[in-house]
C-alpha cells in the first residue's frame, strides 16, 4: 500500500535512490530545505511498504496577478514503482493545492525537450507546451515550459502558446 504524505527533514536522508534517474534534476541540501520551509504544502513523498520512498514532488507557488501559479520543481518516481500512476497522484495533489488553497491561475513545469515519455505523461494530465526555453538545462538542452490552466483561469489565457522560443534570461520566475 502506498501512502502520500508531506515530505519531512528525515526524508532528505532517505530519498537519494529515487534521484538516480539521469533525467531527474538533483539539488543541494539547502535547496530542498528552502522548499520544505517556504512551501511545505507543495512537497510530498509517496512511501511504500517498509517505509521505502517510491517518489516525490516538490513545488512552489509564485507570480503576481494572472501569473499567480503553482510550479512543479521536481516530480520523480523510482524506476521500480513506475507505471502505477504515482506521478499522476502527486501531480493531482499539487494541482489541487494550487487551485483550491492558493487560487492559482495555472500550474507550470519544465521538462527536457528530449524526455518524450514525460512529455506524453504531462499531456495526458492536461498540460500543453506553452513555450520552448533554449538551452535551459545546463546551457545545453532546450526545456519545454508546459502549463495546465486551473479553474480561476476561466478563459484559459495562461495556456495560449507563445509563437517564439525564449532564452533563460527572459523567464519571469526562477
Amino acid at each position: 500500500m502506498t501512502t502520500i504524505r508531506r515530505f519531512c527533514c528525515n526524508d532528505l536522508l532517505r530519498f537519494a535512490s529515487v534521484n538516480l534517474d539521469h533525467l531527474t534534476e538533483t539539488f543541494n541540501m539547502s535547496f530542498y530545505m528552502t522548499y520544505l520551509a517556504r512551501w511545505p504544502d507543495y512537497f510530498h513523498v509517496a512511501e511504500g511498504p517498509g517505509n521505502r520512498i517510491m517518489g516525490y514532488i516538490m513545488g512552489k507557488v509564485e507570480g503576481q496577478g494572472e501569473s499567480w501559479h503553482g510550479h512543479v520543481t521536481a516530480v520523480t518516481v523510482a524506476p521500480e514503482y513506475r507505471r502505477q500512476q504515482l506521478a499522476k497522484k502527486l501531480m493531482n495533489l499539487l494541482e489541487d493545492i494550487s487551485d483550491n488553497i492558493d487560487k492559482a491561475y495555472f500550474v507550470d513545469l519544465f521538462v527536457r525537450a528530449s524526455n518524450a515519455p514525460a512529455i506524453k505523461m504531462y499531456e495526458k494530465l492536461g498540460y500543453v507546451i506553452y513555450r520552448r526555453v533554449l538551452r535551459y538545462y545546463s546551457g545545453e538542452e532546450d526545456g519545454l515550459d508546459m502549463r495546465k490552466a486551473l479553474s480561476r483561469d476561466v478563459e484559459k489565457k495562461s495556456i495560449i502558446p507563445l509563437k517564439r522560443p525564449i532564452t533563460p534570461d527572459e523567464l519571469e520566475y526562477d
